[in-house]
């Protein structure tokens, strides 16, 4: 593959990762209730979740749910659904105390695995990475499918790192407010009014 368009797609993918959008609110709204390491173990889910879209976009997959409004609509309204309960379930946590820095082991696979879902059910995803990789795809360089591929490993390692840090940044900040007790109801409500935000964004994307 040329090395310079694939360098023009990492600026791209950067600029996309960094402008604002689901996937980093919801990393910053993990991180600041929740700490640092459970921001982090958000974004790898998250991430993780890239690789199902690539591969998706790879063999053509995304293009059927493009093509198939039932299919489209299925996979969007669960991943609403599954963003308003967790709407729910940040809200039923009203003026509990956040969780500090060292968040227990044990829950950051449930975090990992939130941010997979998320990922994975937002079908706006897929259609972007199915109108995004293809553009940068070269008829001389080989197998179509391994381009995409790779081009997505690189769009996931960069939204790793970037992630990570923005991860870093609001578990700084979440900290500073565990100072403030009463600050725990805002932020709770805040995560879930912002978790309902994101779930009714999806509901109402469109192709």
């Amino acid at each position: 593959m040329d090395y310079s368009l694939i360098g023009s797609f990492l600026m791209v993918a950067i600029v996309l990762t960094l402008a604002p959008g689901p996937d980093i609110l919801f990393v910053m709204a993990q991180s600041m209730s929740n700490g640092k390491r459970a921001g982090v173990a958000t974004a790898l889910g998250l991430c993780s979740g890239i690789t199902v879209h690539t591969m998706a976009a790879a063999l053509g997959i995304s293009a059927v749910l493009y093509q198939s409004n039932t299919a489209f609509q299925i996979v969007k309204y669960a991943g609403a659904v599954y963003l308003l309960y967790m709407a729910w379930q940040a809200f039923k946590e009203g003026n509990a105390p956040l969780a500090a820095d060292g968040v227990e082991k044990r829950s950051l696979p449930s975090l990992y695995r939130k941010g997979i879902l998320m990922n994975i059910l937002n079908p706006k995803v897929s259609l972007f990475f199915l109108a995004l990789l293809p553009q940068f795809v070269s008829t001389k360089a080989g197998s179509p499918v391994l381009q995409m591929i790779v081009l997505g490993l690189v769009f996931m390692i960069q939204a790793v790192v970037i992630f990570s840090l923005v991860a870093m940044f609001a578990g700084s900040i979440g900290q500073r407010l565990l100072r403030y007790p009463k600050m725990n109801g805002y932020i709770n409500k805040g995560k879930a009014g912002l978790f309902a935000l994101i779930g009714i964004r999806i509901a109402l994307a469109e192709k």
